[in-house]
């Protein structure tokens, strides 16, 4: 049922979707010692062709990943996670394997997405969910969305958060049956049966119409009238299927019991071409403020920055809005106060490492380590550019001394190899070190999952642009699958920095105070990928390129992409997908909008019995009842 020996695993299988920071909350048959424990929860198909949902801890997947997976070795974060594995390779493995949890899919009766999509119950038995796992990130419908493309599902009058495995119409497999079993034609038509056969080549669509056509004539009026009946021959109908499946990439059938229908898979609306805007001016910015300094219109500063940008001469005030660090709402007189402030609470935190003796440096490894790759990369960041080049450059020391410090304040992400590469641009624009700071700290909170210690943060990224390329360009998305580049590994560091290392830094922060916005939506930047992307799709293409060549030409691209063409053809594509009416789930959530039937509501009756684990009943990490009480009249604790 829900959970299998080692030796039951099928060592084959293929991960078809994997979702990071999980943690197994409840499980029926397990120790407690592996509750609350985290890792990856998949949905897996196995070398025999059936498919699964299969959890897996991190331990193990930190063995596979020491193994097998070096292409993630490109964040080295220095943190609390420990690398060395026990010299005893094997037992650690086979523990480690020992403790997967897998749910087969033609078992799956029920499942659950609750609390506020932080939480999933699975169920192969009436009345008991045997599985609970906790999303950490709080993205369970991503999963939901996923799991949905494998079983066919309907939600519960009761509870609709709740949806029932629906059994499979075994009536629904009818075109893998031949035409001559079907049966359709008289004995004086074997002229049509050719002619339909001929047609296939010039007129696929219409040909298939007029054969199903005699098929809906059969299921409504059945033989009657009819001279009789003649079969056909295995050889037509094996020429007839093999014609249709020449319309496999444009064309979908539904069967119900009384008729068949083709459904011509949709298209995409035109792709409209949006011009750039001008900047944001000085006179403008003044404008949109009030006397005491207040910005007034906010949605308005920002979609005018979102256009065009903002004019070099006002981006060292603008900037301090568009990252957190000013409010917008605040006078120019508190403005002062919180500046003053900030400054310091910045030299104290820079204090603490400053005045850390030698003796304390050599009994603190991980200050040492973060100390040591900081220095390591301040060096070699940005020196071909005037403000950072030369010996002795006091802005080097400037940068080290604000990532020395980002250290102090935020120890348990400290450095990530790449920040160097985001604050740069911030540190030439503001100059002022405390400035640059708070502005650093507001910028890492928008993409502080890019540095998650599992890396979970990326991984998830990469899967969207995938699922965004293969429905903006199909074409493209299928030459890159067929070249072993559609795990988009290639897009890394375009993720990882922003775009910081393709674009000049007068280009860079045009780019980046866009995608500060969060205008038209929070995954823009990923927009920005399938922009610079399908400029390039005619060589990719027809080139050929394979893995190597793929990542050799996205790597020129460096420095020789126009930031506002690309910003132009993001844009429209963004509008060219959002105005697509068969928008699935997963688009849906990388869009930002709500998922087809989704909507809040309350839950209507208290949990079903919930599976208890050696007497202790689950409970939601964190929730009082003051909480439970929230959530029941449909209020977002996010806790």
């Amino acid at each position: 049922m829900s959970c299998s020996s080692v030796e039951d695993i099928p060592e084959q299988c293929k991960d078809l979707f994997t979702q990071d920071g999980v943690l197994l909350k409840a499980s029926i048959g397990r120790s407690i010692s592996d509750l609350n424990s985290i890792g990856m929860l998949c949905i897996v198909q196995n070398s025999d062709g059936t498919k699964c949902i299969e959890w897996r801890p991190n331990d193990l997947i930190t063995i596979d990943s020491d193994t097998q997976d070096q292409e993630w070795a490109v964040v080295n974060t220095i943190g609390r996670r420990q690398r060395t594995l026990s010299g005893n390779m094997t037992s650690d493995y086979a523990a480690a394997r020992a403790r997967i949890i897998r749910i087969p899919l033609d078992e799956l009766k029920t499942f659950k997405c609750s609390r506020n999509n932080q939480q999933m119950q699975f169920s192969t038995k009436q009345g008991v969910w045997q599985n609970t796992f906790y999303f950490q990130h709080g993205n369970a419908e991503i999963f939901v969305a996923y799991l949905k493309n494998h079983v066919k599902t309907a939600k519960t009058r009761h509870d609709r958060n709740t949806y029932v495995v629906v059994e499979p119409n075994i009536e629904s497999q009818v075109l893998n049956r031949s035409f001559a079993e079907l049966d359709i034609f008289t004995e004086n038509t074997t002229d049509v049966v050719w002619n339909l056969v001929s047609n296939f080549k010039q007129r696929p669509y219409e040909t298939t119409l007029e054969a199903f056509s005699k098929l809906t004539d059969i299921v409504y009026y059945g033989n009657e009238g009819m001279n009789g009946k003649r079969d056909v021959s295995e050889e037509v109908a094996e020429l007839l299927t093999k014609s249709m499946s020449a319309l496999e990439d444009t064309t979908t059938v539904t069967r119900t019991d009384e008729y068949e229908v083709i459904n011509v898979k949709p298209t995409l609306p035109p792709r409209p071409c949006i011009p750039r805007g001008t900047p944001l001016s000085t006179e403008k910015w003044e404008g949109l403020q009030d006397p005491e300094g207040r910005v007034t219109e906010i949605d308005g500063v920002r979609q005018l920055i979102f256009r065009g940008g903002v004019a070099h001469s006002i981006r060292n005030s603008v900037w301090k809005y568009l990252l957190d660090y000013h409010p917008w709402r605040m006078t120019d007189a508190e403005i002062k106060i919180l500046q003053k402030r900030k400054t310091e609470e910045y030299f104290s935190m820079k204090l603490q490492w400053r005045s850390m003796t030698d003796g304390q440096e050599s009994r603190f490894s991980e200050y040492r380590d973060r100390k040591s790759l900081v220095e390591k990369d301040v060096n070699r960041t940005d020196r071909t550019h005037p403000f950072f080049a030369g010996d002795n450059n006091p802005n080097l020391m400037v940068l080290q001394d604000i990532l020395m410090t980002y250290v102090m304040y935020n120890f348990d992400l400290g450095y990530v190899q790449g920040m160097s590469d985001i604050l740069a641009p911030l540190l030439l624009l503001l100059g002022n070190e405390v400035d640059t700071f708070w502005c650093f700290v507001g910028f890492m909170e928008k993409i502080a999952s890019n540095f998650d210690m599992d890396q979970a943060g990326m991984k998830q990224q990469l899967v969207n642009l995938q699922q965004l390329l293969t429905f903006a360009s199909p074409e493209l998305a299928k030459h890159l699958a067929s070249k072993d580049s559609g795990n988009m590994y290639f897009c890394f560091r375009w993720l990882l920095v922003w775009f910081k290392r393709e674009f000049s830094h007068r280009d860079i922060m045009r780019l980046w105070e866009v995608l500060w916005t969060g205008l038209p939506c929070a995954n823009f930047h990923l927009f920005i990928c399938v922009a610079i992307l399908d400029s390039e799709k005619d060589v990719l293409i027809s080139k050929d390129y394979g893995f190597t060549e793929i990542l050799k030409h996205v790597n020129d691209l460096s420095m020789c992409l126009d930031v506002d063409r690309i910003l132009s053809t993001a844009e429209g594509i963004y509008h060219q997908i959002i105005s697509a009416p068969h928008l699935s789930d997963q688009i849906r959530i990388i869009l930002g909008i709500p998922t087809v039937g989704s909507r809040p509501e309350p839950e209507p009756e208290p949990e079903p019995q919930t599976s208890q684990t050696n007497g202790n009943v689950e409970t939601d990490p964190g929730q009082t009842d003051m909480e439970e009480v929230m959530y029941q009249i449909g209020l977002d604790m996010n806790f």
